[in-house]
């Protein structure tokens, strides 16, 4: 009975600061969502449309048309081990960015440095938005940058042997691998979650972008590059108004630090 009420107890605390962390940074996961859920039709189905249809396609293949169903279409889509595998990535960096940020905070007492993350990422969003629009910051590319070089080539030989079966396992260390692929939406929203300088808050806001881009990824593995193309069409006209909205919540907050 003591151990059922410990348990029961450590569950309630741990609850409580999952609770206190969402309370706390409820904007900046807020603004993590919509940036995953807006920016991914224009950059992740170009980025990462080809990995889903590729797992997609082998994971079909490898069931014999017999025993082909509709349910099996959709679990094969939807690539759960996959979107686990990301975003396990995403929250791992989440929470050392947020560690290091917190732990500068802490030693130096200056909340600047948590606006000043939060600046960044705001500037990163109005600059993806804008860049949507025909328009550009001043030496702001927007682009995710080039996969070639060295990192390119490590990420290619360990991921090499994973596309064969993506399932189970494989599905899952192929998203932690692929997680950590350059991409420039990915540093806009580390640099947000980082200026929580709360780990937990962290990993929920990375978590919470991680999600934002499951829909167009989706999209993609049901029905190929079509539905790819029309879901970047429908969201592609709304998504840079709402990336530089976005912006302006994530810039206000960081104003407000400062006040």
């Amino acid at each position: 009975m003591a151990d059922h009420s410990f348990l029961v107890d450590l569950l309630g605390a741990g609850l409580s600061q999952c609770q206190a962390a969402v309370d706390a940074h409820g904007g900046v996961l807020a603004g993590l969502f919509v940036a995953g859920l807006v920016g991914s039709p224009s950059h992740c189905i170009g980025m990462c449309g080809p990995f889903v249809l590729s797992q997609t396609m082998a994971r079909l293949e490898a069931l014999p048309a017999a025993q082909m169903r509709e349910i099996h279409r959709l679990t094969g889509a939807a690539l759960v081990p996959y979107h686990l595998g990301r975003l396990t990535t995403y929250g791992g960096l989440g929470i050392l960015a947020a560690l290091v940020v917190g732990g500068m905070t802490d030693v130096t007492g200056m909340r600047a440095l948590s606006a000043l993350l939060l600046g960044l990422a705001a500037v990163f969003f109005l600059g993806y938005g804008l860049r949507k629009l025909g328009l550009a910051l001043p030496g702001f590319a927007g682009a995710a940058p080039r996969q070639e070089g060295f990192w390119g080539r490590t990420l290619g030989r360990v991921t090499r042997p994973l596309f064969g079966r993506p399932v189970g396992w494989r599905g899952y260390a192929l998203g932690v691998a692929l997680g950590f692929l350059p991409c420039g939406l990915l540093y806009g929203a580390l640099a947000a979650a980082a200026s929580t300088g709360d780990p937990l808050a962290a990993l929920f806001g990375m978590a919470a972008f991680a999600a934002g881009t499951v829909p167009a990824l989706l999209a993609v593995g049901l029905a190929g590059h079509v539905a790819g193309r029309q879901w970047r069409g429908a969201v592609g006209k709304v998504a840079p108004v709402l990336m530089i909205v976005n912006a302006g919540l994530l810039a206000l907050m960081a104003w407000r630090l400062l006040a």
